[in-house]
C-alpha cells in the first residue's frame, strides 16, 4: 500500500511569525535612531515593512505556492538590501563622529545608536541567511538535493522523517554568534557565498562593538 504524499500546495510551510517579530524589531530601532543618523525618510522604512508583512502573510494563505514563495523572497531582499545600505551608512557616520566629533551625538546617542546598529545587523543578517540557504525555506523543505551553503550538525544527528531542517530561529542564533563571536559556533560555512557574508557580518560587528561602543563607553566614563 503506497502513502499518497502531499501535494507542494498543500504542504505546511514554516511559521512566518518570527520573521515578522524580526522586521518589526528592525523597523522600530530605525524609527528610534537620531534623525542625523537615519538615512532613509520613516515612511521608506515603514512601506518597505508593509511590503514584506503582505509577502510573508501570502505564503501560508497561499498554501507555499512558488509565485507567492518568489514574492517574499525577492521582497525580503529587496528589505535587506536598502535597511542594510541605510545600517551602513549609519555605522560610517558614528565612526566618523568617534574620529572627528562634530557635537551632533553625544556619548549617550552615541553609543545607544552603536547598539541599535549592531542588532539591526545581526537581524538582515539573520533574514539573509535564513532567505539565501539552499533557495529559501521552502525549498529547504521540499528538496534536499540542494546544495547547503551552511552544514548544520542537527542534520547528520536527526534520523527521523520527515528530516530535520533549518528555520529561522537557527539563521538567527547564526547571525547572533557570528556578532558576538565573530565566527560561527556550531555551524560550518561551505559555500563561497556564505563566508563572504560570515566575514562582512564580522567585520561589520567588530566595528560596531570594538571601535564605536568602546568609544561610547569612554565618553560616558570621562
Amino acid at each position: 500500500r503506497v502513502a499518497m504524499q502531499p501535494s507542494p500546495t498543500t504542504q505546511s510551510v514554516e511559521p512566518r511569525w518570527p520573521v515578522a517579530l524580526t522586521i518589526l524589531v528592525v523597523l522600530v530601532l530605525l524609527t528610534v535612531l537620531p534623525d542625523r543618523i537615519r538615512v532613509f525618510p520613516v515612511w521608506l522604512s515603514y512601506l518597505l515593512g508593509l511590503a514584506i508583512f503582505v509577502a510573508i502573510a501570502l505564503v501560508p494563505l497561499t498554501g507555499g505556492k512558488p509565485r507567492s514563495l518568489r514574492f517574499e523572497r525577492w521582497v525580503t531582499l529587496l528589505f535587506c538590501l536598502v535597511m542594510g545600505a541605510g545600517m551602513l551608512t549609519g555605522l560610517r557616520h558614528l565612526i566618523f563622529e568617534m574620529f572627528d566629533p562634530s557635537g551632533d551625538l553625544d556619548g549617550l546617542e552615541l553609543f545607544t545608536s552603536s547598539v541599535a546598529v549592531w542588532v539591526i545587523g545581526i537581524l538582515i543578517f539573520a533574514l539573509l541567511y535564513w532567505q539565501g540557504d539552499r533557495g529559501g525555506p521552502e525549498a529547504r523543505r521540499r528538496d534536499r538535493r540542494r546544495s547547503p551553503d551552511w552544514l548544520f550538525p542537527q542534520a547528520d544527528l536527526d534520523d527521523s522523517f520527515p528530516p530535520w531542517h533549518p528555520t529561522f530561529v537557527d539563521y538567527l542564533f547564526l547571525a547572533y554568534t557570528t556578532a558576538t563571536a565573530f565566527s560561527p559556533t556550531d555551524v560550518a560555512p561551505i559555500s563561497t557565498r556564505a563566508k563572504l557574508m560570515l566575514m562582512a557580518q564580522s567585520l561589520i560587528s567588530l566595528a560596531t562593538i570594538l571601535v564605536v561602543v568602546s568609544r561610547a563607553i569612554n565618553i560616558l566614563g570621562s
